[in-house]
């Protein structure tokens, strides 16, 4: 799947602002700082990103499917849009960041995560077919290797 261009980034993040979507803007900001797979994304607890009732700087999981332990930075935008979220989070506040509206005690799921992100595509006018997931996970490397000229991604002629 295709990353997120940077205008694609700033056009979905006014447009969940426009519309009050603070979860959706918490989820979209943390899945892009996070670089995460979606299942680590909304299987993130407070205390993974909270220390002593504020948000981290940095925050290290352990990913799911290959058992490595990943650090991540949490940007200011991404505190100040977790921060309005947990204002209105509804739970356990030593729970899941993004509970699940249905089962009180499971968080958002993986399928709901991909309805989401197609949903913000769409929102802005892009193909949801040629974006995913994994669209979030690629943005920020995308971005930084445009900037830098530098990283794992592969020569414009190559891709």
């Amino acid at each position: 799947k295709l990353p997120l261009r940077p205008m694609h980034v700033w056009t979905i993040r006014v447009r969940l602002q426009i519309e009050r979507r603070v979860r959706d803007l918490g989820l979209f900001d943390i899945a892009l700082d996070s670089k995460l797979r979606g299942c680590d994304v909304v299987a993130l607890r407070l205390a993974d990103i909270m220390a002593a009732g504020t948000l981290r700087r940095r925050a290290t999981i352990i990913q799911q499917k290959t058992g490595r332990r990943v650090q991540f930075e949490i940007t200011e935008q991404t505190r100040r849009s977790v921060s309005a979220w947990l204002s209105r989070r509804r739970g356990d506040p030593d729970g899941w960041l993004f509970p699940s509206r249905l089962h009180p005690a499971a968080h958002l799921s993986t399928r709901q995560y991909i309805r989401l992100v197609k949903q913000w595509v769409t929102l802005i006018g892009l193909e949801p077919a040629a974006y995913g997931s994994h669209s979030l996970r690629r943005t920020k490397v995308s971005i930084l290797y445009r900037k830098t000229g530098r990283g794992s991604m592969p020569p414009r002629s190559m891709q």
